[in-house]
């Protein structure tokens, strides 16, 4: 039986380190949105587990839903163009939204988003990421909530995943090269 492990170069941030994250970004949350209800959007696939940890740390009311979009197919490079499979059900029209993402890589696909949402006319958008890439990004984008950088290596784990694959692994690992050249 395949250990998902023998594809990676071990373990960069541990579950445990983690859960600090996501503690320290949903107390971050609850005190800018006291008195609000803010429309969480998790943005799939990657972002799903993050999510479901930091709503339970969120200690305001809030809603949640999803998108589903893509740039990057099955492959390891974002193919430049923003797909969206999954859609809005909340009308955020004059609502507070919290862009929930797992990791801010190019920028691309998130710039892309805050540009389709903005045009429904929320009260305000924000982003909330785990992890970021500073050197890798192509558009300027500047989260609200971040909780750490990464290095620009190919992770996979806590949701984030190759072609569909390692999403599964409680900790973040850095994928070997040969697994995705």
């Amino acid at each position: 039986m395949k250990n998902l492990m023998d594809d990676t170069n071990g373990v960069l941030i541990s579950r445990e380190e983690i859960s600090a994250v996501v503690k320290r970004l949903g107390k971050e949350i609850s005190a800018d949105y006291e008195g609000k209800t803010p429309i969480m959007v998790s943005i799939l696939k990657g972002a799903f587990i993050f999510m479901a940890d930091l709503v339970r740390e969120v200690t305001v009311p809030c809603s949640i839903d999803f998108m589903c979009v893509s740039s990057y197919g099955s492959g390891a490079e974002t193919s430049g163009r923003v797909k969206i499979i999954k859609d809005l059900d909340t009308n955020i029209d004059g609502k507070d939204v919290i862009i929930v993402e797992d990791i801010l890589d190019s920028g691309v696909t998130l710039s892309h988003l805050i540009k389709l949402l903005s045009a429904r006319n929320p009260n305000s958008i924000k982003v909330c990421t785990l992890f970021d890439k500073p050197e890798r990004h192509k558009v300027e984008i500047n989260p609200a909530y971040k909780g750490l950088d990464v290095p620009n290596e190919f992770i996979v784990g806590y949701g984030l995943d190759y072609a569909e694959q390692y999403r599964n692994l409680p900790d973040v690992c850095v994928l070997k090269p040969e697994i995705y050249a």
